[in-house]
């Protein structure tokens, strides 16, 4: 008996297809799973992508209209149900050793076990930390979805999704985990939900404070195509191409970006203050929260959302908004912000007003892309589209999420400029490292190529350039391997 992938495979996502003839060899060789168990269930795989920023960026976080690219680079799961009361997870490395390893099915799969208690036992011990990604899926879904799991899971976990690049490797686990899992225990729920619930596992197991964009694209993105998100909280308005003739990379700086850094967690504690602020000076009626340190707002005039300021408004306030303000000052007078995935420390010092003010422009920013592509991507101007890039990441080293690796490509695309067919550029993600997004013409490859040849001479850093696209968790589907 032979097990063999049954459904018809993807032809939009070749590396699933590849995926599953691999994981049917390992299954009938007895490689996989990690002790045999003598039973005959299916196995089923699912992949998602990683993503590009190319517009929005970490102002998804306070309600910004983002855009999105995924990437052709994908991590690729295999679930199989087992009736051992464990999740055992193996995930593979090419040219590394595999990584391993083995959560009790009770932590996970129990609803009434706090958030903070199973993110505290990822966090104990460094090895097992990368499972929260993982594993973390099982217990949103037993929580949020009401899932019952009475029995465990072999997965198997493969990914060309750099780690640490700003380009979404975590939301492409959880998005890839999220569709195998909800498959084989037969959940149902929407890919809009799905991108939520992945968004959940990455706030409150892993403990990590992003925005939804990334989850978003990872399991809702079209290949070759933009996706237009507006983040309140997560409002789909469809996919944009790009003008004729124009092309999107990504060129990796080798610094890595964490997303749980301090950096970015300061940036969005800060702006979410602002808004706290801004709350007061427009006299909105403001209560406190679910927690200490949290706050309510009754707002019908910005619904909660600083990318609803608008410019004009904001240039009202802005001389009010201090340029920092210390933690424990701010708690005092404020009582807390509305953001229930931070928390202020009244020990830091946090930067504000620059934290406000980004989201406030980056939404109108965004908003002009979006427009000129939707109205006729023929009469886009390829320019100005650049050079709103430009302001973008101007506008992240102004908060202190720039690094000198991500600075240097985008000065070497300015270099290069439009006579060679680069036209823009800005960091990704959340910033302080990772990957640099280029916008240029089709032909554009070989400066693309020059560009990060001459980073790496420079800085002896590698600088992977990311090319091409591929389709979301919830275009490719999962396909299930049976024993045959």
């Amino acid at each position: 008996m032979t097990f063999r992938p049954v459904g018809p495979l993807s032809t939009r996502a070749p590396d699933l297809e590849r995926f599953a003839t691999d994981v049917s060899a390992r299954l009938n060789a007895g490689a996989w799973p990690p002790q045999p168990d003598g039973e005959g269930g299916p196995a089923w795989i699912a992949r998602a992508p990683g993503r590009l920023d190319v517009m929005g960026g970490i102002a998804d976080y306070s309600g910004a209209l983002v855009l999105q690219w995924p990437i052709r680079e994908a991590t690729r799961v295999a679930v199989r149900p087992w009736s051992k009361p464990s999740i055992a997870i193996v995930s593979i490395r090419q040219g590394e050793a595999d990584r391993r390893a083995e959560v009790p099915l009770d932590l996970v799969a129990d609803p009434h076990r706090s958030y903070d208690d199973v993110r505290a036992w990822f966090a104990a011990d460094p090895s097992r930390r990368w499972a929260a990604y993982v594993a973390g899926v099982f217990h949103v879904l037993a929580c949020e979805m009401g899932t019952r799991f009475t029995n465990g899971a072999t997965i198997l976990v493969e990914s060309d999704v750099p780690e640490g690049k700003g380009v979404s490797s975590s939301a492409a686990i959880e998005s890839a985990t999220m569709e195998a899992v909800t498959r084989a225990w037969n959940v149902s729920i929407d890919p809009r939900e799905c991108a939520v619930r992945c968004q959940q596992v990455e706030n409150l197991v892993v403990g990590a404070p992003c925005g939804v964009m990334d989850q978003m694209t990872s399991t809702c993105g079209e290949a070759d195509r933009l996706m237009a998100l507006l983040c309140q909280p997560a409002e789909l308005q469809g996919h944009v191409s790009l003008p004729d003739g124009l092309a999107l990379w990504g060129v990796d700086s080798g610094i890595r970006h964490a997303v749980t850094g301090a950096d970015y967690g300061a940036v969005r504690v800060g702006a979410f203050m602002g808004y706290r602020i801004l709350a007061d000076l427009a006299g909105l009626h403001v209560a406190p929260g679910e927690r200490e340190g949290h706050m309510r707002i009754d707002d019908p005039r910005w619904h909660g959302y600083l990318a609803n300021v608008g410019a004009d408004a904001f240039r009202a306030f802005a001389s009010s908004i201090p340029e920092a303000i210390d933690g424990g000052a701010f708690l005092a007078r404020y009582g807390g912000t509305t953001d229930l995935v931070t928390r202020v420390d009244p020990s830091r010092r946090y930067a504000v007003r620059t934290p406000t003010a980004h989201p406030v422009h980056e939404h109108a920013r965004v908003s002009e892309w979006a427009h000129a592509l939707r109205r006729d991507p023929a009469t886009a101007d390829p320019v100005r589209l650049g050079v709103l890039m430009y302001e973008s990441h101007a506008s992240y080293s102004a908060c202190g999420l720039g690094s000198d690796g991500t600075d240097r490509l985008v000065a070497l695309a300015r270099e290069a400029g439009v006579a060679r067919g680069i036209l823009g550029a800005k960091i990704t993600g959340g910033g302080s490292g990772g990957t640099v997004a280029i916008l240029g013409t089709m032909d554009a490859s070989d400066a693309v190529r020059s560009i990060a040849a001459q980073y790496t001479a420079e800085t002896g850093r590698d600088a992977y350039i990311f090319n091409g696209s591929s389709p979301g968790a919830a275009h490719t589907g999962a396909i299930r391997i049976d024993r045959t």
